[in-house]
């Protein structure tokens, strides 16, 4: 079932499997089976969960949505937190508790929620995930290029830079990875003015007291790995996974490690 999710001064797209728990499942809302939520990077929309979707959906209620801006929900036109359009997405489709798989951009979020609101997060499987307040990842090179593009209005070296970084395992014209890239782009101009940063995480990574699992990719950009390993070794009992073949796309590079990672995870946290 897709439809438009109401959110603080805006909506959100975003669909909803079924399954056990959910409209037409077996148990109905409210049952027993616990949720799985799907956050995407911002490289990306929730497209990028397309590969894995119908195997995480077997015989599970699997909800995904696109952030503001991106995909098929409406650009912001009000000032919007991440940590909060989640918690509205999770009460509009009435999930008290679910099961987090998130990648990079999603991984900041669904930190945020665990650590203000833990109750609601059974387990969380992070991809290549970000983090908000770590003072040593600021990637400041490659946040001037993005400036630095955006200003020459240069769309295809905005998508070869990140090609260039963050899509390094690709080979070939990498169409699959090109095609989110570009779609995702002017997703980050429309949204900038208006998103509020959710407050720094990096520092509290050790309060986190849910089944957590971090994947990175050994191709990703070397300041991306570092921040990762040092995520895995501040959340208590988090077990790290290196994807040798996989950069920040591991869905598209290795989408059947990253379903089992995903799932053995979830499996543990029921």
């Amino acid at each position: 079932m897709e439809l438009m999710v109401p959110v603080k001064n805006g909506e959100v797209w975003a669909e909803d499997s079924g399954g056990p728990d959910g409209p037409g499942g077996t148990g109905g809302r409210g049952g027993d089976a616990l949720p799985l939520i799907l956050l995407h990077p911002g490289v990306a929309d929730s497209r990028v969960w397309d590969g894995i979707m119908p195997r995480l959906a077997q015989g599970r209620r699997v909800i995904r949505y696109d952030a503001r801006g991106y995909g098929r929900s409406p650009a912001p036109t009000a000032s919007f937190s991440l940590v909060d359009d989640l918690t509205a997405v999770l009460d509009h489709f009435d999930v008290p508790r679910a099961f987090i798989a998130a990648s990079s951009m999603g991984g900041t979020t669904a930190i945020g929620l665990a650590l203000t609101d833990p109750a609601r997060v059974a387990g969380l499987a992070l991809l290549v995930p970000g983090i908000t307040g770590n003072p040593d990842f600021l990637m400041a090179e490659f946040t001037a290029e993005v400036g630095r593009l955006a200003q020459a209005g240069d769309v295809d070296g905005l998508v070869a830079l990140v090609k260039r970084t963050s899509a390094a395992a690709g080979t070939g014209d990498d169409s699959e990875a090109d095609a989110l890239i570009r779609a995702v782009i002017p997703a980050w101009f429309a949204v900038h003015p208006h998103q509020v940063p959710d407050p720094p995480a990096f520092d509290r990574l050790r309060e986190l007291a849910v089944p957590c699992v971090l994947a990175l990719g050994e191709h990703d950009d070397p300041e991306v790995v570092r921040c990762n390993e040092e995520m895995a070794a501040r959340i208590p009992g988090c077990r790290l996974v290196r994807l040798r073949e996989s950069d920040h796309f591991p869905t598209l590079r290795e989408p059947e490690a990253v379903a089992e990672i995903v799932l053995e995870a979830y499996a543990a946290a029921k």
